[in-house]
């Protein structure tokens, strides 16, 4: 137990550090002060910063589950209503720290384990979407696996970009256009 909360401890700081000063700046030593724990013993949990950028990075995916798939009653709701929850949800799981999100995409070291954590995450959501377009009576796409692929790869590559990058685009203006292409594309217009 209390290794765990170590471990949070020096994750959080990192956080914190990286998203404040960047990821050249945040050294170990800077996240071991942080964390408020010797320089040895954030080596006992994390070889280096860039174990330590990967392992916030696998925990972001991890937590990209779309946590309403199961909840929603798509007898009461429209498809556009149905393609909002999905576009709402990987937005509200990006809009945490925007420059944490920019440093963990340009920076993060691609190990085996997040590599592996991609591709299951990646595969567990296109399962979500695939399963939620099925049960909708007006998806009408010829190819069902390929439908579910392009519009998770679709939304989650355009959510990184808005919301890493400056907002050029506001959040609403860009939800409701996602919202409305992709809606198009599943009803076959």
């Amino acid at each position: 137990m209390r290794a765990e909360l170590t471990r949070e401890r020096i994750l959080t700081a990192a956080a914190h550090i990286f998203a404040e000063l960047g990821y050249a700046a945040g050294t170990t030593n800077r996240i071991a002060e942080r964390a408020r724990i010797s320089i040895g013993s954030l080596y006992q949990y994390f070889p280096n910063k860039d174990a330590i950028l990967a392992e916030l990075l696998v925990r972001h995916i991890d937590r990209g589950t779309w946590t309403q798939a199961d909840q929603l009653d798509l007898s009461a709701g429209s498809l556009k209503e149905m393609v909002r929850a999905l576009v709402r949800d990987a937005i509200d799981n990006h809009r945490d720290d925007p420059q944490l999100l920019r440093i963990m995409i340009e920076e993060a070291p691609l190990s085996q384990e997040l590599l592996d954590t991609i591709d299951r995450h990646g595969k567990h959501r296109v399962e979500q979407v695939r399963d939620v377009f099925s049960r909708h009576p007006d998806v009408r796409v010829r190819d069902l696996d390929t439908a579910a692929e392009l519009t998770v790869f679709t939304v989650e590559i355009n959510t990184h970009k808005l919301m890493a990058a400056p907002q050029t685009i506001p959040v609403e203006t860009f939800e409701n256009e996602l919202v409305d292409m992709i809606s198009r594309y599943l009803r076959g217009d």
